[in-house]
């Protein structure tokens, strides 16, 4: 998809720097994967205490 973006230059070339890519829209994915990962995490994290495994590391480690 094309979009015309307005983006900080310097911020660009600094977030391209930083994850060693080349190209702008490479880094811009790069930069909305991670945006994405971090979202998921953080709802992952509301979770916290509320679920009740039972799971028993010891059979799975044998099957292993």
């Amino acid at each position: 998809m094309r979009t015309t973006l307005d983006l900080p230059e310097k911020l660009l070339a600094e977030a391209m720097q930083a994850t060693h890519t080349n190209t702008k829209t490479a880094v811009i994915i790069k930069a909305l994967e991670e945006l994405v990962r971090k979202a998921n995490i953080s709802q992952l994290k509301n979770y916290k205490g509320k679920v009740d495994l039972e799971i028993d590391l010891n059979s799975i480690r044998e099957r292993n």
